[in-house]
């Protein structure tokens, strides 16, 4: 029978103990700060592409319209480039060009439903083709362009006639809207 004494140093065993967990805590402090600047470098290449990729497109809705309407208007330089899909009727100005349309919504301003014009400016070579008050469809891409001052212009990509909408009318913007220009 073979019996051992083994002596113990608290001293030695907490020390390398401290040392491991020291070596433990700077390998995982390398790690998230390698993620933070490779995620922060993926980050500014996708604003500067419009925080969204190029290939997609974000589609407008009757409940958000106001909002995005209000948030590219106040922040045109970080839209631009972004394509987006929406509806509306044709409405024009005596002062655009040809080519030039509001593609509108009428907005409810008061609560004995009141009603203004609101939409983007859009240029297509092909509105020629429709009439003012025509329901259309459209694909298109933010720029920013001039009509009194700066303002952003859909460059129409595709635009379709389509039928009126259940829900043609919109509503101001929320008043805790956040724009944001990562989505829309």
């Amino acid at each position: 029978m073979f019996i051992y004494n083994v002596k113990v140093n608290g001293g030695k065993l907490f020390k390398l103990f401290f040392t491991a967990v020291v070596v433990f805590i700077v390998c995982i402090l390398c790690f998230v700060t390698l993620q933070v600047f490779s995620g922060a470098s993926k980050e500014s290449e996708q604003s500067a592409s419009g925080c969204i990729p190029q290939s997609s497109v974000s589609q407008i809705s009757t409940n958000n319209y106001t909002n995005v309407l209000k948030a590219v208007h106040d922040d045109i330089d970080s839209y631009v480039g972004l394509k987006i899909n929406f509806t509306g009727y044709i409405y024009r100005l005596s002062d655009f060009k040809d080519s030039q349309f509001v593609l509108a919504r009428d907005m409810f301003i008061s609560s004995d439903f009141q009603t203004v014009v609101v939409g983007f400016l859009c240029e297509c070579a092909t509105v020629k083709n429709f009439e003012d008050y025509t329901w259309v469809e459209i694909t298109g891409e933010i720029t920013k362009g001039e009509y009194h001052g700066d303002m952003p212009i859909v460059k129409i990509i595709e635009m379709k006639q389509t039928d009126k909408p259940n829900e043609e009318y919109v509503y101001p913007p929320d008043e805790s809207y956040i724009p944001t220009s990562g989505l829309i």
